[in-house]
C-alpha cells in the first residue's frame, strides 16, 4: 500500500493542514488498482451532466493521479467530488490515444470533506512503472488553486511534465 498527501502547491509552496488532500493507493489481489481519495470539499460547481465520465473535468475541482510506463506513457485518472471521472490513455505529453476509460467509481460530500474510492482496472493502467505524481486542483478564475503531491518547475502549472515526476515503486 502506497500513501500520498498532497502538502503544497505545484510550485512547493507549503499549504494548510485543511487543504490537504490524502490518498491511498494497492494492488488487489488480481492486479487492479484500489484508490481511496480524502479530500477537502471547496465547494465548486459541479460539471453540468450527470455523475460518470465527464470530459474536461480538469475544469473542476478535481483530484488527479499519473501512472507514467518506462516507455513514457501515461494514464490521467481524474476524479471529482461530485461523482465524475475521467481517464485518458497517452503515448507522450498531451497526446491522447484513448479516453474515457472505463473506472469503478463512487464518492459522497460530507462534513466539508469529500471521499471517493476507485477500482483501476490492471488494463488501463501501463507498466511497467516508472513515475508517479498526484494532484487537486480547485477554485475558479483569479482564486483557481494547484496542488502537487511533487512539485513541477515552471512559471505557471503544468502537470504533464512526466519526466520530472518522482520515480516510484508502488507495489505488484
Amino acid at each position: 500500500m502506497s500513501i500520498y498527501t498532497i502538502e503544497h502547491t505545484w510550485d512547493a509552496q507549503p499549504i494548510d493542514a485543511a487543504e490537504q488532500v490524502h490518498l491511498t493507493l494497492q494492488r488487489t489481489d488480481t492486479g487492479d488498482w484500489s484508490l481511496t481519495i480524502d479530500a477537502p470539499h471547496h465547494g465548486d460547481p459541479p460539471p453540468s451532466g450527470p455523475p460518470g465520465r465527464f470530459w474536461r473535468l480538469w475544469q473542476y475541482e478535481v483530484v488527479e493521479l499519473f501512472f507514467v510506463a518506462e516507455d513514457g506513457s501515461y494514464l490521467e485518472a481524474e476524479f471529482g467530488p461530485h461523482g465524475h471521472h475521467l481517464l485518458m490513455g497517452l503515448s507522450s505529453p498531451r497526446e491522447i490515444v484513448a479516453h474515457e476509460l472505463p473506472v469503478d467509481y463512487e464518492s459522497s460530500v460530507e462534513s466539508g470533506r469529500w471521499v471517493a474510492t476507485a477500482l483501476l482496472s490492471k488494463d488501463v493502467v501501463p507498466g511497467p512503472l516508472a513515475r508517479f505524481n498526484c494532484f487537486s486542483i480547485h477554485g475558479q478564475g483569479e482564486e483557481r488553486r494547484y496542488l502537487a503531491w511533487s512539485a513541477l518547475p515552471g512559471d505557471k502549472p503544468d502537470f504533464h511534465q512526466t519526466d520530472c515526476f518522482p520515480e516510484v515503486s508502488l507495489d505488484g
